[in-house]
């Protein structure tokens, strides 16, 4: 599946807006991304296994915080990082 990401991540995919990614679960997907993209994963997922505050993960438009969440071949998945400032 196409996996948009935002701004602050594509560091980690050489500027890339959108990349592939698999996985029939969402931690699947996250690893996927990981060998695909190493050092994305830990900006997503802290060290409890669980997602970063200010990460939002979307799957067909409901929030995900569970990354052993099924996923198909035809979900959608968005992944927002929140943005901070002053």
């Amino acid at each position: 599946m196409i996996v948009p990401i935002p701004a602050q991540l594509r560091d980690y995919t050489e500027g890339h807006a959108q990349v592939e990614a698999r996985g029939a679960t969402l931690a699947e997907l996250l690893a996927d991304l990981e060998r695909r993209h190493p050092g994305i994963r830990f900006r997503m997922i802290d060290e409890q296994d669980a997602i970063r505050r200010h990460i939002k993960i979307f799957v067909n438009q409901r929030q995900e915080r569970d990354l052993g969440a099924a996923l198909a071949a035809n979900d959608e998945v968005v992944i927002v990082g929140a943005l901070s400032g002053g």
